[in-house]
């Protein structure tokens, strides 16, 4: 157990309705900002999918059903700790989407949608989403590697 390193856990969903577009958050944080997709960290002792459901929610007011899992990402922080993203993909909701403090809600094309001002290695990002021959997205100190 000495190698045993805490990690931080997050989740963050590509919600998409359909029609080809897909819901994304344009960040308002001047330390990651840009277009992603809705998610955050999960609570102590919470499932995964409780915490997708209620991140794509506080964010952008819709109610996700059904979100599946469909990859992650890991990266190393600074002071040896680990952080890893569980990706999922829903198709389905309920509600009326609406913004958050986090940053404005909305539907975007997929075509185009990389001409955006997006957050850092978010062209990675949607490979493991869209790209069901990969399930991982590994930010090492010497690059990032699609697995």
């Amino acid at each position: 157990m000495a190698n045993v390193r805490p990690t931080g856990l997050a989740v963050m969903c590509m919600v998409t309705d359909g029609k080809g577009n897909i819901l994304v958050q344009d960040r308002s944080d001047p330390h990651w900002p840009g277009i992603t997709l809705p998610g955050g960290h999960v609570e102590e002792r919470e499932a995964f999918v409780d915490a997708i459901k209620r991140e794509v929610w506080e964010e952008t007011g819709l109610s996700i059903l059904n979100p599946i899992i469909c990859g992650l990402q890991q990266f190393h922080i600074e002071d040896g700790s680990r952080y890893v993203v569980i990706y999922f993909r829903a198709d389905q909701w309920e509600g009326e989407l609406r913004s958050s403090d986090e940053g404005r809600a909305m539907w975007v094309p997929r075509e185009g949608l990389l001409k955006r001002r997006c957050v850092k290695h978010f062209a990675d990002m949607l490979e493991i989403f869209e790209n069901d021959t990969l399930c991982e997205l590994y930010e090492s100190p010497d690059g990032n590697r699609l697995l």
